[in-house]
């Protein structure tokens, strides 16, 4: 009995030692999801929003504080402003497909405006663009954000909606600085 006990428990821990051998390791940030690290830190944006189907036009600020997600594959950035219809929140989630090969980036925000861009953000050289496909005033619309790095403490946002005769108009213009 005690043989056999022995035999057991030994062939259990070989079991258990070849198991964890065979397991992969845990995946790592690519080079492509540090790139992300730029947006990590907390910003305040002014800029100005165009009358649109989103709604009127005027002045916007904001404040975000973006925080890398567990495990750095993600940033994750939560938003508070004043804008022409008033008092605003957001969340976003930037991150990186390696599948795709393209940034990607969910946002919701108090409104009920939802921005799905899977998988169509690029980064080339200090440019990201996003580009969606959503609904505003019960019609499907295009937009595309561009987000140029003017420095490593700022940068320019624009938001641009695809007319019916396929030229671009802008939404919103911004420019987000780094306090922090």
């Amino acid at each position: 009995m005690e043989g056999r006990l022995s035999l057991t428990v030994c062939i259990g821990l070989l079991g258990a030692s070849f198991a964890s051998a065979q397991e992969p390791a845990a995946p790592k940030p690519g080079p492509e999801h540090q790139r992300l690290g730029y947006f990590v830190g907390n910003w305040t944006t002014e800029g100005e929003m165009k009358p649109s189907e989103m709604g009127p036009g005027g002045k916007m600020t904001s404040t975000e504080k973006c925080e890398w997600f567990e495990g750095k594959f993600s940033v994750v950035c939560h938003a508070q402003g004043q804008s022409p219809w008033g008092p605003g929140k957001s969340i976003g989630i930037l991150s990186y497909s390696p599948e795709e090969k393209a940034y990607t980036y969910y946002g919701v925000d108090n409104t009920g405006m939802t921005m799905t861009s899977v998988p169509h953000g690029t980064l080339k050289g200090d440019t990201w663009t996003y580009d969606d496909e959503s609904y505003m005033g019960g019609k499907k619309v295009k937009t595309r954000v561009t987000i140029k790095e003017l420095s490593p403490t700022a940068y320019t946002f624009k938001m641009e909606a695809q007319g019916a005769d396929g030229k671009w108009a802008p939404l919103m213009e911004s420019k987000a600085t780094k306090t922090k």
